[in-house]
């Protein structure tokens, strides 16, 4: 627990100059004067970061300036016919046009390249402006779904579970215990709940298969240290005959950039793991699925994550300062195959949520 007492440092400047040329002393003053408050609160649950550690009041100065840089840097984007103003554009074209996200594989390429969707609403419950649905958020566009973006942190509200037929879960700094300090998140849980259980198919990310997890009952804690890097994963036997995962090599490359973990909610199937978390990725279901890794990531995002304080601190806690060059430079020689992979993943999935119609 840090010292109550303690004065707040001020923010580097090269971080400053980062958010950009809208940067004003108000502003920062504004949010300085709002961390202090909390800090010297002691009724307050201090914040914990994704690692487990509580979060210094200097590294909370710069988290919140950060998502205020990401709010003002968007663009227009049109949801169910209305106009929800600006958010930040992830397409990446340029990394698509580099690496082919269809390489050969055994059987039917199951989705892109077959039926399309047509209108299949899907919500995106997204955590921070950086961390979008990546590749999966290509496969919705180019199968026809429609999608509603929720980003909870901004304080946009959960629709009815009834008015969407899918659910894609992504990730973000805060832990998926941080109730006290998040309120949204003990909302988000039970809206979670319920859709699993009603049927609507799932797929969570990083946050949101620790979400989903927790959602169901299990125990979600920190992790005996930070896993980040380009990382590989093994499939269960399980996995391998899964119906979303089979077709995948036994063992494949990913990014890994998270602290928590999780027990297995009574009832799930292990579908993979790591050497260092053995639950990787699970299945609740026939239709709700949780992965811990990210092969939805192009290079260009995973350096917008590495301007996020929490993802920076935990980078270079792990493997040492100057480390994201070269987090970059493996991720780019493994982008083509980590893409596919994800690609094909989320393909098959969207199929086999195809067959289940929620209750």
């Amino acid at each position: 627990m840090p010292n109550r007492e303690a004065q707040l440092v001020e923010p580097p400047k090269d971080f400053c100059q980062r958010l950009g040329d809208g940067l004003v002393d108000d502003e920062l003053t504004s949010v300085r004067a709002t961390v202090e408050a909390d800090v010297q609160n002691p009724e307050k649950p201090q914040p914990r970061d994704r690692n487990g550690a509580t979060r210094v009041p200097e590294t909370a100065v710069q988290l919140r300036l950060h998502r205020r840089r990401q709010r003002s840097d968007r663009h227009v984007e049109w949801r169910g016919g209305r106009r929800r103003g600006e958010r930040r554009k992830h397409e990446h074209q340029e990394c698509q046009s580099k690496h082919p996200r269809h390489p050969p594989y055994s059987g039917d390429c199951g989705g892109t390249h077959g039926r399309r969707i047509g209108l299949v609403r899907v919500l995106v419950l997204q955590h921070i402006a950086c961390e979008p649905p990546g590749v999966y958020e290509d496969v919705l566009r180019e199968r026809g779904a429609k999608i509603h973006r929720v980003e909870l942190e901004e304080g946009e509200p959960l629709p009815d579970r009834r008015e969407v037929d899918a659910i894609v879960c992504m990730g973000g700094p805060m832990s998926a215990m941080d109730d006290a300090e998040l309120p949204w998140l003990a909302a988000e849980k039970a809206f979670t709940a319920d859709s699993v259980h009603a049927g609507v198919p799932f797929w969570g990310v990083c946050l949101g298969v620790q979400l989903l997890a927790a959602s169901l009952g299990a125990r979600v804690y920190p992790g005996p240290a930070p896993e980040v890097g380009v990382l590989p994963v093994e499939l269960t036997a399980e996995g391998l005959a899964d119906p979303v995962f089979a077709g995948l090599p036994p063992v494949l490359p990913t990014l890994q950039w998270h602290g928590d973990t999780f027990d297995l909610p009574e009832g799930a199937v292990r579908l993979a793991g790591s050497p260092a978390y053995p639950n990787q990725a699970f299945r609740f279901g026939p239709t709700a699925y949780g992965v811990q890794f990210h092969v939805e990531v192009s290079p260009e995002l995973a350096r917008e994550w590495a301007a996020v304080p929490e993802y920076a601190e935990a980078l270079e806690r792990v493997l040492g300062p100057g480390a994201l060059d070269d987090l970059i430079g493996r991720l780019e020689a493994d982008a083509a195959e980590m893409l596919a992979h994800g690609s094909r993943l989320f393909e098959r999935w969207l199929d086999q949520a195809l067959v289940v119609t929620p209750s």
